[in-house]
């Protein structure tokens, strides 16, 4: 992969850090016996251009932005630091009108700046090579911390003489550690007009797995543009470092073979190669769907102008525009001063697509794996390749699609059954100690599935107990010694901008409602009934879950209909979740108050895209899902907006410790009434003859 050369030295280092390691990780498989490992012949993005209206930014158009505001009047002077620079999409009707070989809609450049202390939101278009729109502070809060800040934050303590004497008390020294900048959130009007950082720091010695050696209750909050330390705060002199025993994570550190049995290699084999293929870079045709994909700095991957073949015609339907992870929103449940302002925007604060390292493959994605690299802008607005970054991916996991026999009641002799194979687009984020995996899965009957991953280390307490006296306590479970991982909890917003054959869509609430037999008219008392109520209003969809009042949630096209009368739609099916507990005049709820209801519908906006809104570090909610819902605008039969949020509330245990297993959650969005039957009846069943039969080598 090109690697264009960036200025700024710690990104530069965990670049060249992560293909050393991606190196060495290659040749040591590649030499085992038998093992042969496929390589994506590289892309050259310097002499890429676009091919979709969708298709993001490329180096010489990220390139021309910078010399675009190089040239800037209100930048003539100092040049601002850049914190974003992304595609502005065209408006959607130009988007939808577009068809292969027409002339691109204006290629525009969003911006997002600081300088002086002041948030810049530019759009700028780069055919007339002018800037368009210029707003300053256009709400509360700032862009997404860059490299530069994360880099220089985290050395700022060291030329704090309380810190150096707090770290010397401890019997450290400064080459031992290392310094991380959560964000600190808000918390009241004393916390406005200073862009500032927590850091805390970690023992690295000993090992590479530093999350589990915390220095606790040492916090250092700073300027992020003066990189003054604007407060010191020492809690835990008394609380021991935790031992590095048992942490390394590595498979070169594991000195005990694991207790099991072991396991054979296996894999997807492809003997024909895979059946999707990605044309013009973004633009993916698998079996009976086809759909935009790219990298994003924020959300990470996007998937766009997903289109279904219908199973009768073999026309393309719609299905929808766009969808994305639009925010990540984690609290912890700790209130001393060290933790309470642990409640974290992943995705606005820090960025998805800029912690997405490259995936490994074989492990993150199997073989025969397609792999997409992002196109960002460094914080002096150069280009740079983030490589590898999303996988997409043909699955087969011994999975039906559908089956059935006859043969115990009937003279009908059947044996039907048709494997389950899916198409996997997958991106995975490391945000500091956790690691977000993020997979959106295409079946052929019409159904998308829509997977959330955490993995990663915990972020854990120092405690003084090896034995824990009494854990109701403590803010969570001791998980090892000295260390309690604390309670807290994962929200996952998505942005699920439904097109079902076409713009104009209702929200559909199908409340099922019990209802009594009438005297005598069966022998059962009770039965349910389905009654659906079409929202009319934002408020009127506004959802929060409930397990005894169940529903299901149709977006549907009323103008559209099967040859029954029904209308085409797609239901969201929720999965395994969670809703937040904290009260809403909480300062972290404030600012998340996305996450109040699992659903909420909005008419379509290309303003509002962002659930915690455009500007999310240390914002005060004010510009959130929640407040442009309140304005209760009309939703039906209009090109509205799906959001739902994925909850995960996460008790600790001592299998987290020193990094944890995955844990997964999701939903669907399956099709209902869109297809006129069955879309895959006529489906193949596989056959022996079209299969390579693999057999174990011969012992010698």
């Amino acid at each position: 992969m090109e690697k264009t050369s960036c200025l700024h030295f710690c990104f530069i280092s965990c670049l060249v850090l992560f293909i050393i390691v991606g190196s060495w990780y290659r040749s040591s498989i590649s030499s085992l016996p038998g093992y042969s490992l496929q390589i994506q012949k590289p892309i050259d993005h310097s002499a890429e251009t676009p091919y979709h209206p969708l298709d993001p930014l490329t180096v010489k158009e990220i390139n021309r932005v910078r010399t675009i505001l190089s040239s800037y009047e209100p930048f003539s002077f100092t040049f601002p630091t850049i914190h974003t620079i992304l595609l502005d999409e065209p408006d959607k009707v130009q988007v939808l009108k577009w068809r292969k070989g027409d002339p691109f809609p204006p290629r525009k450049a969003q911006v997002l700046a600081l300088l002086n202390g002041q948030s810049h939101v530019l759009n700028v278009d780069l055919d007339s090579r002018r800037v368009t729109s210029h707003a300053i502070n256009p709400s509360s809060g700032y862009p997404m911390l860059s490299m530069d800040d994360i880099s220089a934050a985290s050395k700022a303590p060291f030329s704090n003489a309380e810190f150096n004497k707090s770290i010397a008390a401890r019997g450290l020294s400064s080459s031992e550690l290392t310094c991380l900048t959560p964000s600190g959130g808000w918390f009241g009007p004393n916390e406005e007009g200073k862009r500032v950082v927590k850091v805390l720091c970690f023992s690295k010695q000993g090992t590479p797995n530093f999350y589990m050696r915390p220095i606790e209750g040492l916090v250092i909050t700073v300027d992020l543009d003066t990189l003054e330390v604007l407060k010191f705060s020492d809690t835990g002199r008394d609380i021991p470092i935790p031992k590095s025993t048992d942490t390394d994570y590595r498979y070169t550190a594991q000195k005990k073979e694991p207790q099991m049995e072991p396991l054979n290699p296996i894999s997807i084999e492809q003997p024909k190669g895979p059946s999707f293929r990605v044309e013009d870079g973004h633009t993916v045709k698998w079996a009976n769907w086809v759909f935009h994909l790219k990298a994003d700095h924020r959300a990470g991957l996007v998937i766009s102008r997903v289109m279904v073949r219908d199973s009768e015609n073999g026309e393309l339907r719609d299905v929808m525009y766009k969808g994305f992870a639009s925010e990540f929103f984690v609290p912890y449940m700790d209130l001393d001063e060290s933790w309470y302002f642990k409640s974290y925007m992943d995705a606005g604060e820090f960025g998805l697509g800029m912690s997405a390292l490259p995936l490994v493959p074989l492990n993150d994605c199997p073989r025969h794996s397609y792999y997409m690299d992002g196109i960002f802008a460094t914080p002096d607005g150069n280009p740079f390749v983030q490589p590898n970054m999303i996988c997409l991916f043909e699955r087969y996991a011994g999975d039906i699609s559908w089956r059935h026999s006859e043969g115990l009641l009937t003279d009908f002799q059947i044996r039907e059954a048709r494997p389950k194979v899916t198409l996997v687009a997958r991106m995975a984020a490391s945000v500091g100690n956790y690691d977000y995996i993020l997979d959106w899965e295409f079946q052929t009957d019409g159904l998308i599935n829509v997977k959330v991953g955490l993995s990663g280390m915990l972020m854990v307490k120092g405690s003084p107990y090896h034995q824990a006296p009494n854990q109701d306590a403590m803010s969570g479970p001791l998980i090892s010694e000295n260390l309690i991982g604390v309670v807290h909890d994962h929200f996952v917003t998505f942005h699920l901008d439904m097109d079902i054959d076409g713009v104009n869509n209702s929200f559909v609430n199908v409340n099922l409602v019990k209802e009594r037999s009438l005297p005598g008219e069966s022998p059962r008392k009770s039965y349910l009934k389905s009654k659906r109520k079409i929202a009319k209003t934002e408020k009127d969809a506004q959802i929060k879950l409930k397990l005894y009042d169940p529903s299901e949630f149709h977006m549907i096209n009323p103008s559209k209909r099967s040859r029954l009368g029904n209308p085409t739609g797609y239901k969201i099916v929720p999965g395994g979740t969670a809703a937040s507990l904290l009260d809403h005049d909480d300062p972290p709820q404030l600012r998340s108050a996305f996450t109040n209801n699992q659903i909420w519908v909005t008419p379509y906006n290309k303003t509002e895209q962002w659930a915690g809104g455009l500007l999310t570090y240390q914002s005060r909610g004010d510009d959130t899902l929640a407040v442009w819902s309140e304005r209760d605008r009309s939703i039906e039969n209009k090109d509205i907006v799906l959001w739902y949020t994925l909850g995960f509330h996460q008790i600790p245990c001592q299998e987290d410790f020193p990094i944890m297993p995955t844990v997964t959650s999701g939903f669907e969005l399956k099709p209902v009434n869109f297809f006129e039957s069955n879309p895959i009846l006529r489906a193949a069943p596989a056959f022996e003859k079209d299969l390579p039969v693999c057999r174990p080598s011969a012992s010698s």
